[in-house]
């Protein structure tokens, strides 16, 4: 009997939403910039462009790369900000409590302030006059020695 050829699955026809981002390894991107280098003639960067799929602006950001930092800078690094050393976050924690130190302390005074002023409407507080505290209802004076 003859074995019935094997026929491969047909691929997935559903087109994702959203394409995924192209990534390129550092070889990838060194083997790229030196294709893009040996090119002399009008027209052979475009070409080159053209065959990788890639825009010439990430091509002037490879070789902006490349020439600051050189083949090491071309590899893949984590998204978002670079952490911040250990002292930058302690400054920046010291500087947020003493924003909310100083907000605690304005409002202190304040709150200080407007006492000041109800005693002194009221009568109640401690008057001072020619430098000497005043005494109270009920209390004397001690003899000094």
């Amino acid at each position: 009997m003859d074995p019935k050829p094997r026929i491969a699955p047909a691929p997935d026809p559903e087109v994702s939403a959203q394409p995924g981002r192209r990534h390129f390894p550092a070889s990838e991107k060194l083997r790229i910039l030196e294709e893009a280098d040996q090119c002399t003639q009008p027209g052979q960067i475009s070409a080159l462009l053209r065959r990788e799929g890639i825009y010439s602006a990430l091509l002037a950001n490879w070789r902006r790369v490349r020439d600051a930092e050189g083949a090491e800078g071309l590899r893949a690094r984590k998204p978002g900000r670079k952490p911040l050393p250990d002292a930058h976050r302690e400054l920046e924690r010291l500087q947020l409590e003493n924003l909310r130190l100083q907000e605690r302390l304005r409002k202190a005074e304040f709150i200080i302030e407007v006492q000041k002023k109800v005693a002194e409407l009221l009568g109640d507080g401690p008057t001072i006059q020619n430098n000497e505290p005043a005494l109270s209802a009920g209390s004397s004076s001690l003899p000094t020695k």
